[in-house]
């Protein structure tokens, strides 16, 4: 058998203490971070692509199928069955040449919208809509939005970041569906 790629599971904000353990043993190891711009200024400004996986290449004949199971920090080989998963090559250098490009436009951004912003919903039950940004949430990509619904009086409502975009002011009038003025 050959080297091949496989993805290793890791305990949660473990993946730079295995990092570092297995760089240490000299093993080809691959941990994609990515640059954030956190909305509190006291959190990470570089966090794991994947939270809790890194990935490793290696040949399992050599080292042993369980050869990272017991590692501190890890929960082994991401496995069908008994079987690791192998990850492919150019899915490797794919994510290589996503995260470079991150880079290049200087990292993921959390905070394309400020409180008090007029975004248009795209996605979801409420697309069509236009409401207030209010928040971005924890977690991956959720925000909450007020939107005056069956009411003058806003509610808050919790969406995916990539259901909502920038309201354009000239366009307020169009229909929000078909982008006609009525």
């Amino acid at each position: 058998m050959a080297n091949h790629w496989y993805a290793l599971r890791v305990k949660p904000h473990k993946e730079r203490a295995v990092y570092q353990l297995l760089q240490a043993q000299a093993e080809t190891i691959f941990f994609p971070t990515v640059r954030v711009q956190p909305v509190n200024p006291r959190a990470a400004k570089i966090r794991p692509y994947f939270p809790g996986y890194l990935f490793v290449q290696v040949d399992l004949d050599v080292a042993g199928q369980h050869a990272f199971s017991w590692l501190p920090g890890t929960r082994g080989l991401v496995a069908f069955g008994d079987l690791p998963a192998v990850v492919p090559d150019n899915l490797i250098a794919e994510l290589r040449q996503r995260l470079n490009q991150i880079e290049a436009d200087g990292g993921l951004v959390n905070g394309r919208y400020q409180p008090g912003d007029r975004v248009r919903i795209i996605g979801g039950p409420f697309a069509g809509y236009e409401a207030i940004f209010d928040a971005h949430l924890p977690g991956a990509d959720r925000v909450q939005v007020l939107l005056a619904f069956l009411s003058r009086h806003p509610q808050p409502v919790k969406l995916q970041t990539g259901h909502i975009v920038k309201a354009d002011n000239n366009n307020k009038r169009k229909h929000p569906t078909t982008g006609k003025k009525p």
